[in-house]
């Protein structure tokens, strides 16, 4: 049961763009920020309680509780901003404090990373900060200024296929880095 809910609660929070839009004509600001808070709560027992998360979680609460008590959508429109800036801080915060969370994640799949591949991986966690800058302000400016339907296009499609086109290129490059090191 636990885990059906799970993958429940992780497809809401993926089709969060689009609920937002499809509800925004059907329902009050108030009861979809109810619904994404009770999304939020029963999520909390899966999540690793890291200081991050608790930062996560705070800004979370803060936004639905502001949309509830307002009654007015830009709050759950910010959502995505949030979680951008919640990803830009942790990458950026193991820059600063080794590893970078794209070593920690190679270091799964191969312990014993040679010295160029920890170079490869910071350079890699410098561009998925770049990423989360850029993609945390273009959710700003279609939450503050433009229509419902433009902000869901932008997160929730375009900011999709972004981070899928930027995960598949690093893939590709990697690929052919370890070629050439290979070689």
């Amino acid at each position: 049961m636990s885990r059906r809910f799970n993958l429940l609660a992780g497809a809401i929070t993926v089709v969060y763009p689009l609920a937002l839009w499809w509800g925004h004509g059907h329902f009050e600001p108030r009861v979809l920020a109810i619904l994404l808070l009770l999304v939020v709560l029963a999520r909390l027992h899966a999540l690793r309680v890291s200081q991050a998360a608790r930062w996560w979680i705070g800004g979370t609460l803060l936004l639905f509780g502001f949309a509830v008590w307002a009654n007015v959508m830009l709050p759950l429109k910010l959502y995505p901003v949030l979680v951008n800036i919640a990803l830009l801080g942790v990458f950026a915060y193991s820059l600063v404090f080794p590893p970078s969370v794209v070593e920690r994640l190679a270091r799964l799949r191969e312990p014993d990373l040679p010295a160029a591949a920890i170079d490869y991986t910071r350079r890699v966690t410098q561009i998925w900060c770049g990423f989360f800058a850029a993609n945390g302000t273009i959710a700003l400016v279609t939450a503050l200024w433009s229509s419902p339907g433009v902000w869901w296009v932008y997160n929730g499609l375009i900011a999709y296929v972004l981070m899928g086109i930027l995960f598949a290129s690093e893939y590709c490059v990697r690929l052919y880095v370890r070629s050439q090191q290979n070689a």
